[in-house]
C-alpha cells in the first residue's frame, strides 16, 4: 500500500540519527550538554543558585547541585500556577503524573514541548527505525497499534495548564498520520474509569486489524485476557493474525513471558522500551540480547552515581557517560529539556556494554531490602520468581516483599505476598524453590541464610487473584502505567495488603 510504502521510507531515514547515537555517543552528550545549558542561565532556577553561563561540565558539577522532586517541587507548582521560565525557558502547559512506585505520592513532571517532542515522540520513533531496519519490508502502517496507556483524564487550570498521565498528554498531541493508527479511539483512551476503559477497549478492539501492542506487562495481560474471554478464541492470533510486535517497558518482562507466548499462539517479537514522565532513555536496538541502547540525543544529559556510594542529593561520586563501567550498578541522573536539573530519576541501571552503550533497569533506589545485611535488590527477586513460576508451571500476577521481624525461631525473615494466575497445590515446594533460587541469585543472602542465623525461611502468602488490584483500586492508582512497588525496606505497603487478602477470602 502506498501509505506503508511512504511511512517505511520516513521512519528509516532515522537510521543515520541512530546510528550516530549509537556509534559517537560522547559527541551525541556534549552537543546536548551545550544545548540544554544555552537555556539554564535564562530561567528562574539558575538565577536562584547564582549561576553564571556555564561553560563546561566541571562547572556545571560543581555549581549545580543534585536535585529530587522535593527541591524541584517549588519550581513545578509555580509553573503550574501559570508562571514563566522557572525551570525552562517560556511557559509550561504541560505536566505529567508520575506512575511510578518511590514514594506515597504522586509526582508531577513538566513536559515541554521540546521534551515531548525531541525526547517522548522522537523516542517512538527511533524504535519503530530500528524495528523496519531490523525486520525490512514490515507494513505496520497498513495495520492498528493497540496503545494501553493510563488514565486519559487531563485536568486542565484558569491558566491553560493540563495535568495528566503522560499517555493522556502523548494522545492529545499525535500528529493526524498517527492518530489514524492507533487503536482504540480517543473517546475510549481517554477514559478516566480504568475498569471501563479495559472493557470498553478491549471490546472495541475485537474487530480491528491490529500489529503492535505497547503497554505494561501486568495490564497487558489483563486486556488480553479480556480479549480472549468476550471472543472465545483460543489465543490472540484467532482474533488479530496480523499481530506482530509487542513494546513492552516499566517492569521485567521475564515473569510474564510464558504467558504472552501461550497467549499469542505463535511467535511475535518483543520489544523493550524505557519510557517515564521523566523521559525517553532507552530502547532494545539488537532483538539478540535482552538490553537497551542508551539514547544519547535525545535531549537528556546523562550522570551516574555508583550505588556503593549512594547518598542521594548528598552523594560526592558522580560520574559521566565517559567514566562509567560495565557490571556496576548505578543511580541515574538526568538533566532534560524538560527542566530537570541534574534530577536523580530513582531508577538503577547497570550497563552490560560500553561500545555501544547498552544496559538494564535493575531496580530502584528505594526498592531494596537490606534489613539483615542481605542487599536484596529488585533484580534479584524478578529472577528468582520467575525460575520458580518457570519450573511449576505457574503464571505470576504480582508480588511484594518486605522484611519480617516477628519470628520466634530466627533473626527475623522476609515476608512475601504473592498472587499468581493459578493455585499453588504445592506451597511448601513453592517456597523451598523460592529461598533456592534467591540464594543462587544474591550471595549475600546465602551467607546470612545458612543455618538459619540471620535470616530464616521466606514466610509467603498466596493472595487470590485481584488482591493487588483491589489495593491499587482503593489508592486510585489502578491501570495504565501504575505498578506494584515489589521490594520494600520497609513493611508499608506489605501491612496494607494483609488485611486485604483476609477480606477476599472471605
Amino acid at each position: 500500500m502506498p501509505f506503508n510504502a511512504i511511512f517505511s521510507w520516513y521512519i528509516g531515514k532515522r537510521m543515520k540519527r541512530i546510528e550516530k547515537f549509537r556509534n559517537q555517543p560522547h559527541v551525541c552528550q556534549r552537543e546536548v550538554f551545550s544545548f540544554l545549558t544555552s537555556k539554564l542561565s535564562n530561567t528562574l532556577f539558575s538565577r536562584k543558585l547564582n549561576l553564571p553561563q556555564i561553560e563546561n561540565y566541571e562547572q556545571f558539577k560543581s555549581l549545580v547541585p543534585l536535585q529530587d522532586y522535593g527541591s524541584l517541587m517549588e519550581f513545578i507548582e509555580r509553573s503550574r500556577r501559570g508562571e514563566e521560565n522557572l525551570l525552562w525557558p517560556g511557559l509550561t502547559s504541560w505536566f505529567a503524573k508520575s506512575s511510578g512506585t518511590t514514594a506515597d505520592r504522586i509526582k508531577i513532571l513538566p513536559i515541554t514541548p521540546e521534551s515531548l517532542h525531541e525526547n517522548h515522540y522522537a523516542g517512538g520513533k527511533d524504535l519503530l527505525a530500528q524495528y523496519y531496519h531490523n525486520l525490512p519490508n514490515r507494513k505496520l502502517y497498513n495495520a492498528k497499534h493497540l496503545i494501553i496507556g493510563g488514565s486519559g483524564k487531563l485536568d486542565t487550570s484558569e491558566n491553560g495548564v493540563f495535568t495528566g498521565d503522560l499517555s493522556a498528554i502523548i494522545i492529545n498531541n499525535l500528529p493526524w498520520w498517527t492518530e489514524l493508527r492507533r487503536a482504540p479511539k480517543k473517546e475510549i483512551a481517554l477514559l478516566e474509569n480504568w475498569e471501563e476503559k479495559l472493557e470498553k477497549m478491549a471490546r472495541a478492539s475485537l474487530n480491528e486489524n491490529i500489529c503492535i501492542i505497547a503497554g505494561v506487562p501486568s495490564w497487558t495481560s489483563v486486556l488480553i485476557r479480556r480479549v480472549l474471554e468476550i471472543s472465545g478464541k483460543k489465543n490472540i492470533h484467532e482474533v488479530w493474525p496480523n499481530l506482530e510486535l509487542y513494546i513492552h517497558g516499566g517492569m521485567n518482562f521475564e515473569p510474564y513471558f510464558a504467558k504472552f507466548e501461550q497467549f499469542m499462539g505463535r511467535k511475535i517479537q518483543y520489544v523493550e522500551s524505557y519510557n517515564s514522565s521523566e523521559g525517553y532513555f532507552g530502547l532494545q536496538d539488537d532483538y539478540t540480547l535482552n538490553d537497551m541502547l542508551l539514547l544519547t540525543d535525545s535531549q537528556v544529559f546523562y550522570e551516574f552515581i555508583p550505588m556503593d556510594k549512594f547518598n542521594g542529593t548528598a552523594s560526592e561520586t558522580v560520574l559521566k557517560l565517559d567514566e562509567i563501567q560495565e557490571n556496576i550498578d548505578y543511580a541515574l541522573v538526568i538533566s532534560t529539556s524538560a527542566g530537570l536539573w541534574r534530577y536523580i530519576i530513582g531508577d538503577t541501571v547497570r550497563f552490560s556494554s560500553i561500545n555501544p552503550y547498552r544496559f538494564r533497569v535493575t531496580g530502584r533506589t528505594a526498592h531494596f531490602v537490606n534489613a539483615f545485611g542481605e542487599k536484596m535488590i529488585v533484580e534479584h527477586t524478578e529472577k528468582a520468581v520467575a525460575s520458580v513460576c518457570q519450573q511449576m508451571n505457574l503464571t505470576l500476577r504480582d508480588y511484594t516483599v518486605a522484611p519480617n521481624f516477628k519470628t520466634e525461631t530466627s533473626t527475623g525473615n522476609h515476608e512475601w505476598i504473592v498472587e499468581l494466575e493459578e493455585e499453588v497445590f504445592d506451597k511448601q515446594k513453592f517456597g523451598i524453590l523460592l529461598d533456592e533460587h534467591l540464594k543462587k541469585v544474591n550471595n549475600d543472602y546465602e551467607t546470612k541464610r545458612f543455618e538459619d542465623i540471620n535470616i530464616g525461611f521466606p514466610k509467603i502468602h498466596f493472595a487470590e487473584k485481584g488482591t493487588f488490584e483491589q489495593w491499587l483500586k482503593m489508592k486510585g492508582r489502578l491501570g495504565g502505567q501504575h505498578k506494584v512497588p515489589r521490594v520494600q525496606n520497609n513493611r508499608k505497603i506489605v501491612d496494607k495488603v494483609l488485611p486485604l487478602i483476609e477480606i477476599l477470602s472471605v
